[in-house]
């Protein structure tokens, strides 16, 4: 009979193991347990994300209740004490070299000819609590923070780094590769005038929120064709300058376009864009939304909120096991032609991770054994039978 693999052993697919293997012989990923080598580590790691288990035992626990699937993972059994000692000391950079290598097939696979090239920039708190004293506080939580640059188009994020909760998002913004006809969306938390001049130079746009410190003199209106969009109405779109001070470090041309938002308030954007019109503007900025929507997503339905260690390096392997474990759901829901909404798939994942049938049929009943075949004798019949 042809063997079927698991569901868990299809999403790991996309894991190239011989690029894999050449990053952990280049980090030294091996060095301190050669016996719980890195590939075992990151199944587990994948394992406790889609299963939902948010503790050691019981990752250890329903992961060793499956050995059958062992051997075609590419993996073996699971001590909670060799898992706890991986998790304090095995490189980050084996788990976030292998979410960048995934990142850039998804993107490869889920962009389409044509499409603009849009990248929203924002950060998310990590509450870790009293439990972990060595967390900064930072006025408001104690923990740290997840920064992400995601593009929205292709729904995949293509940046993560984790900081202490007390470092400002722009310093990590600044940190961002430029691309070239790139537009950039973030919020009123990454205003930095030198950084938005790079942004410039590099011949990309940037949309983001003025703040209310921000003075600006009008130079010239623009006509308004269409006022119009998705939940917002444009009420004035101009060509401004700066005046605040540190203008001197943007000397770049400006637009202001403020906004009526149909559930809220008025809000103001600033861009370098004086090509598209205010409306398409308008709809850039509104799309930053999609990583806020992505967090939610993350924190609610992947391990982010219970931590399997309390140190540094354990927090930081399984945000980047959160990330990878999206990413794997994203490339095989494409794979798979997979139509249904990304939280039904997930859930429908993580209750039958360990079983043996087809992903793309993940949501059909399993089919009938063909080798049962229908009894021909009849219910009224006698039949003959040795004693």
């Amino acid at each position: 009979m042809r063997y079927r693999g698991s569901i868990f052993g299809r999403l790991l697919e996309p894991i190239n193991r011989r690029q894999f293997q050449t990053v952990v012989d280049r980090l030294d990923g091996d060095a301190y347990d050669k016996s719980f080598r890195s590939w075992d580590h990151l199944v587990a790691l994948i394992y406790a994300q889609l299963s939902g288990n948010s503790s050691l035992r019981g990752v250890v626990t329903g992961f060793n209740a499956n050995s059958q699937h062992h051997y075609h993972l590419g993996t073996g059994k699971l001590s909670r004490s060799t898992l706890s000692d991986a998790n304090a000391r095995r490189p980050i950079g084996i788990f976030a070299q292998t979410f960048a290598a995934l990142s850039a097939m998804a993107r490869r696979q889920l962009r389409s000819e044509g499409m603009e090239m849009v990248r929203l920039i924002d950060a998310s708190p990590i509450p870790l609590g009293k439990v972990c004293s060595w967390a900064t506080w930072n006025g408001r939580i104690r923990g740290m923070k997840l920064h992400v640059v995601y593009d929205p188009r292709s729904d995949v994020p293509t940046c993560v780094e984790m900081t202490a909760a007390n470092v400002n998002d722009i310093e990590i913004g600044r940190q961002t590769p430029i691309q070239p006809a790139t537009t950039y969306v973030f919020d009123k938390g990454y205003c930095r005038f030198d950084w938005w001049q790079k942004i410039n130079d590099s011949k990309a746009f940037f949309v983001t929120r003025a703040k209310t410190s921000i003075r600006l003199r009008s130079l010239r209106h623009r006509a308004i064709r269409k006022r119009n969009g998705d939940g917002f109405e444009i009420l004035a779109d101009d060509e401004v300058k700066l005046t605040s001070k540190g203008a001197s470090r943007l000397p770049i041309p400006l637009r202001r376009i403020k906004i009526r938002r149909e559930k809220g308030g008025k809000i103001t954007l600033l861009t370098n864009d004086l090509a598209r019109s205010a409306v398409e503007i308008a709809a850039l900025y509104k799309s930053r939304w999609q990583i806020e929507l992505l967090f939610r997503w993350i924190k609610q339905h992947l391990d982010i909120r219970k931590f399997l260690g309390a140190n540094d390096n354990a927090i930081r392997l399984q945000v980047l096991a959160a990330m990878i474990a999206y990413l794997l759901l994203r490339i095989a829901a494409h794979t798979n032609c997979i139509k249904m909404l990304p939280l039904r798939f997930a859930e429908l994942v993580g209750q039958l991770l360990l079983t043996r049938r087809s992903l793309a049929a993940i949501d059909k009943p399993p089919p009938i054994n063909p080798s049962r075949r229908k009894s021909t004798i009849s219910p009224d019949q006698m039949e003959l039978r040795y004693a």
